[in-house]
């Protein structure tokens, strides 16, 4: 079973950038798929970013397409979210995800149930 854990989160201004972490705990982690997403208080979970596991393309969420990207280090079990020109309302709780379904190559997941595996989260806070 999967374990994962986000890190780097914290509070910074309009404009500036955050880079997240989060590691997992398997080593078999090149197998799944992977992704990003956040939740303000009161909002749904929301999908930013992903990556899959057949070929480790990437595929984004609309709001966040241009500004956020997602990259894999396999060899270190890690994935990160590089966020720039960050907004108040990216302002949440940001969770890292993985996907063990492998029934096709071209699988891109986005729903929260697509997803067997969560961190607890890093909290962003953007000021104005």
């Amino acid at each position: 079973q999967v374990q994962l854990v986000e890190s780097g989160g914290g509070l910074v201004q309009a404009g500036e950038s955050l880079r997240l972490s989060c590691e997992g705990s398997d080593d078999t982690f090149r197998g799944y798929s992977v992704a990003w997403f956040r939740q303000a208080p009161g909002a749904h979970r929301e999908f930013l970013a992903g990556s899959r596991w057949s070929d480790f393309s990437t595929y984004y969420a609309d709001p966040v397409k241009g500004r956020f990207t997602i990259s894999r280090d396999n060899a270190r079990n890690t994935l990160y979210l590089q966020m720039n020109n960050l907004k108040p309302e990216d302002t949440a709780a940001y969770y890292c995800a993985a996907d063990s379904d492998q029934s096709s190559a071209t699988l891109t997941p986005r729903a929260v149930a697509d997803f067997d595996y969560w961190g607890r989260g890093t909290q962003v806070t953007v000021s104005s």
